[in-house]
């Protein structure tokens, strides 16, 4: 049975747990909550254990036992598809330390369930949890590329490299059934407008014939993320994302299609997957990649105790030392939102890491040609209800 507590009221005594979610505050770190994780069973394939309540939320939920709970097989946790329909599509930013000033996102959530991934605190302002609600709770949004060719039709609009993939991944398995970030690539096509892609996932191939016919005119170009070539780790922390080697076969084949191609290690976790940065960057060179990237690991908000958690379930010896080092890349803290520092970290290890990639990157070839995209072939679509030219 469930039990609902408002926020700022006296705690109810504590009973018996039973199986669900379960907040636990750690009193020697109060600024972390872990949480008794949704049962195995039920959460098979899914990225983290629990599923806490999201921090604008007025009341917490608490699974305790009354006596009334009977043992039955768990049902598996599905995934929820709500459509939506926002007004308008083009999200801006002015981040100095992003080489991007607009972004398309197709999908609010994602499936593929990464436990580090820094959008799930994003969930908090649809009402819902960062954790499991973050990768079963999904939204679409179908009337994407009309939106944008209404936006691009503007008479003041300016082109710049419009980046698809900086929240979720445009290319999460529901892509295959709604096929809007196929359908933006359609409007981009059109107009001649640049466009960037990050995506781990395979599917990014099916649109190879758009991508090719882009990359011929200096308009595309796709990143694909690799965070190991350890398939059982990379089924842990990114459980229904494409596997490192179905990540290497995208690079290869993105790459012999003509479409510039980079890898991003993202994240890199400390005493987790930084032993592989120089494996992932020959095996992606190997592939056809020309540019790399990275990007320690980030922990805002209720990713915390999200990643806590993960550690703690799946490597119970090293949490302790993975979160020290995170802590010594952000000042003393789990996490520092400063800008030009988010990114990479600060401190001896952050420095460390830094220069064992770039000194991997020079030795085997990457970034010898930053590629940059065209901006002046745009073409943009007619306006509504806008009078054709004569000549």
């Amino acid at each position: 049975m469930a039990r609902t507590q408002l926020k700022g009221t006296p705690a109810e005594p504590p009973r018996p747990a039973q199986r669900g979610v379960h907040t636990v505050i750690d009193r020697r770190r109060p600024d972390i909550r872990t949480y008794e994780g949704v049962e195995r069973e039920r959460r098979h394939g899914r990225g983290v254990g629990g599923n806490p309540d999201g921090r604008f939320e007025p009341i917490q939920r608490e699974r305790a036992f009354d006596g009334w709970d009977f043992a039955d097989e768990p049902l598996p946790i599905r995934t929820e598809v709500t459509l939506e329909k926002p007004r308008t599509i083009i999200a801006r930013n002015d981040s100095p330390d992003i080489s991007f000033d607009r972004s398309v996102n197709p999908y609010r959530g994602c499936e593929h369930g990464c436990v580090y991934c820094f959008a799930r605190p994003s969930h908090a302002y649809q009402g819902l949890s960062p954790g499991l609600d973050f990768e079963t709770k999904l939204f679409a949004k179908p009337n994407a590329a009309e939106l944008l060719r209404k936006e691009l039709a503007a008479s003041n609009y300016e082109p710049k490299t419009m980046a698809l993939g900086t929240n979720t991944d445009p290319y999460q398995p529901i892509e295959r059934t709604y096929r809007i970030t196929r359908s933006i690539l359609e409007v981009l096509d059109a107009t001649n407008h640049p466009v960037g892609i990050v995506t781990k996932s395979a599917l990014v191939t099916r649109d190879i014939d758009i991508l090719a016919s882009m990359a011929e005119r200096g308009l595309a170009k796709v990143a694909i993320s690799v965070t190991t070539l350890d398939p059982k780790l990379a089924r842990r922390m990114e459980p229904r994302a494409a596997t490192p080697t179905k990540r290497l076969s995208t690079i290869r084949m993105l790459a012999e299609a003509g479409i510039p191609v980079s890898v991003l290690v993202a994240p890199i976790i400390p005493a987790i997957n930084d032993h592989e940065i120089e494996g992932v960057l020959r095996a992606a060179y190997a592939a056809g990649a020309r540019e790399a990237g990275y990007v320690m690991l980030r922990l805002p908000n209720e990713l915390k105790g999200l990643v806590r958690d993960w550690l703690a379930e799946n490597y119970p010896d090293r949490m302790k030392h993975v979160l020290s080092l995170v802590e010594d890349t952000r000042g003393g803290k789990l996490y520092d939102s400063a800008w030009g520092e988010r990114q990479t970290g600060v401190g001896p290890y952050a420095w460390m890491i830094g220069r064992r990639f770039e000194a991997a990157s020079e030795r085997i070839g990457f970034n010898k040609q930053r590629r940059t995209l065209r901006t002046d072939l745009f073409t943009p679509p007619m306006r509504q209800g806008a009078q054709l030219a004569l000549f």
